[in-house]
């Protein structure tokens, strides 16, 4: 049997610290500390040659439990729905009504920061929002 590997999810984007930065806020996830011999971002980011600057970012999950998320830029921009997206998992084991409002509060603390609400799937007893982050990417609130 083989060995469970370790993964990150990586975002191919235009502005990687601004949309780690959101995704941070959206997962509760943290920016690690500079690479060793930096006081801050800033100083390694000074360090890096002009064409390398801004071209990657990451965070992680405190807890160590959920996968790193790594952006990094790309000349292109967004061109067609994505084919694979996160779902955020904040109505989990709810149904109906409370799993609704549950899924609605959420959405209402993300589109400040920037996301998209782009509409809500509800039947009566299961509910999905799907969502856009500050890039265009599509999410789920599950």
């Amino acid at each position: 049997m083989a060995s469970i590997k370790q993964f990150q999810v990586t975002f191919d984007c235009a502005e990687p610290e601004r949309l780690a930065r959101f995704w941070c806020e959206v997962l509760g996830y943290v920016v690690p500390p500079p690479p060793k011999g930096f006081a801050s971002w800033d100083d390694f980011k000074r360090s890096e040659p002009p064409e390398q600057r801004d071209s990657w970012f990451a965070c992680s999950d405190p807890s160590g439990v959920g996968p790193r998320l790594y952006f990094q830029r790309v000349p292109e921009g967004k061109a067609a729905k994505n084919r694979l997206h996160l779902d955020v998992r904040v109505g989990t084991g709810l149904v109906g009504e409370e799993r609704l409002a549950a899924l609605e509060a959420e959405c209402a603390r993300l589109v400040p920061l920037g996301a998209v609400h782009v509409r809500t799937l509800y039947d009566g007893n299961h509910a999905c929002i799907p969502m856009q982050d500050i890039e265009g990417n599509e999410f789920c609130l599950d």
